[in-house]
């Protein structure tokens, strides 16, 4: 039975920073007890490795999520004409697997078919023919000061973000479009890339049409940049696609490695906030988790994640290498390690006056990086013979746990006059709005152990 909100009611208030304001609750001195740690599955959601979604060889390592790329050609097939279907297909598939998508829209990916709309190429937008990874001038790179590009880009973000922002199925969008692969550059020819004013643009776009679903830019970039428009403040975290290769600030590192443009554009601290994912560099897939290590000095993966803070990495390598033993282990390790890892660390559960239970919970963040989406916590009441008799929201904010910062408390007050009296115990989950996703685990001993997907807190008498 699911309790109502009439007489009975939740309260809650979180005190840890004062990260929000409390609701009225009853003051009762709080008894914690401990709970006890275990790690938290490597495939918990929205961080971790990701497999391209059409991989054969996916399901060889733990995921929770999925990536692909799409052609804007496709999706817009006339001005102001969009077509959704290609997406949708990833989408549905990946989701069918309880996953979600980390994916990217192009105008030029090498070797590929032009990304670039069919209708504004035959209206005379530019597209220089390059050579650029073997490419032998399949696709082109198109004419990004072009108004008529620029104008259609403006149409297309407008309508995705319409379309998608919020979407469950949706972990990460990187903001793609400019340059080879969408990745912001056209190297060999620079001249060939947009503009800081176009770059600006489509910012802009995007964060006028994206305000739930979390983006990503390729390059960190200041306000004296010589290359890129100003990104330092914005709300769009980054992607390292040289990760464990051109990400360390090492004596011989150049401008182009990650934390040295992170450095330079002041944003080594935007992981509070926005998310940092990428790539590990094809050139390290196979001997990253040796021993000793294949990627070059000073770029050793987990000093990389530590320095980093990311939550995601693309990561061929595991997917398509039949990893055993040792380096197996160490690749999981190296997975778990991204990202997130919410523990319960104690809680308490006290009768209220009112009847009902008051329950708290101090919460430690041991990944290296914060969960970044406000996904909805309940608490639940499991009866005797093992049955979910009442589940509550919990307005709670996950979200401003951060690594290496003392446990936040959150505490909560559930009332409901329908509950028979009797022995229960008292559960936390957090529930993931993909209806097949995974919910997301906390690295407690306790977690699944009552009810799966649930974290038992304790028991409580009613």
């Amino acid at each position: 039975m699911q309790m109502e909100i009439a007489r009975r009611h939740i309260t809650c208030r979180v005190a840890a920073c004062a990260l929000f304001a409390a609701c009225s609750i009853v003051a009762i001195a709080q008894e914690f007890h401990p709970l006890a740690y275990a790690p938290a599955p490597i495939d918990n959601p929205l961080k971790g490795f990701v497999p391209y979604d059409t991989a054969s060889d996916k399901d060889s390592f733990p995921h929770s999520l999925e990536w692909f790329y799409a052609p804007l050609a496709e999706l817009m097939p006339a001005a102001k004409t969009f077509d959704w279907a290609p997406i949708e297909k990833h989408l549905t598939a990946i989701a069918a697997r309880g996953h979600q998508a980390v994916f990217r829209i192009y105008l030029d990916y090498p070797k590929q078919a032009p990304g670039t709309p069919k209708f504004l190429l035959e209206a005379g937008v530019a597209a220089h023919a390059h050579n650029y990874n073997g490419n032998n001038g399949r696709s082109v790179s198109p004419d990004y000061e072009d108004p008529r590009l620029r104008g259609a880009l403006a149409e297309f973000i407008a309508a995705f973000g319409k379309k998608y922002d919020g979407d469950p199925r949706i972990g990460f969008l990187t903001v793609g479009l400019l340059g080879y692969w969408g990745e912001w550059h056209t190297a060999g020819n620079p001249e060939w890339f947009a503009s800081k004013t176009v770059q600006r643009e489509v910012m802009d776009a995007y964060l006028r049409a994206f305000h739930r679903t979390r983006l990503l830019l390729r390059y960190p970039a200041g306000p004296d940049d010589p290359t890129y428009a100003d990104n330092s403040d914005i709300a769009m975290g980054y992607h390292d696609d040289s990760f464990a290769y051109a990400t360390m600030p090492t004596s011989d590192a150049k401008g182009w490695f990650f934390l040295v443009r992170m450095r330079q554009a002041g944003a080594l601290d935007k992981w509070r906030t926005q998310p940092i994912g990428g790539e590990v560099r094809p050139e390290v897939w196979d001997t990253l988790w040796n021993n000793p290590t294949g990627a070059p000095k000073g770029q050793e993966y987990l000093p990389c994640v530590e320095a980093t803070h990311a939550t995601w990495l693309m990561n061929s390598g595991v997917f398509r290498t039949a990893l055993a033993g040792a380096p197996r282990e160490r690749a999981l390790a190296g997975a778990r390690r991204l990202g997130y890892e919410l523990q319960v660390t104690e809680a308490a559960l006290t009768r209220d006056p009112n009847g009902g239970v008051i329950v708290g919970v101090r919460i430690q963040n041991r990944g290296v990086a914060p969960f970044y989406y406000p996904w909805r916590v309940e608490i639940g009441l499991l009866d005797g013979l093992g049955k979910l008799v009442g589940t509550l929201p919990a307005d709670w904010d996950l979200t401003k746990i951060l690594p290496g910062e003392k446990p936040s408390e959150f505490e909560a007050s559930a009332i409901d006059d329908s509950i028979a009296p009797g022995n229960y115990r008292v559960l936390l989950r957090v529930v993931n709005p993909l209806p097949l996703g995974a919910p997301l685990r906390f690295a407690n001993q306790a977690q699944d152990d009552s009810f799966t997907g649930w974290l038992t807190l304790g028991s409580v008498a009613l």
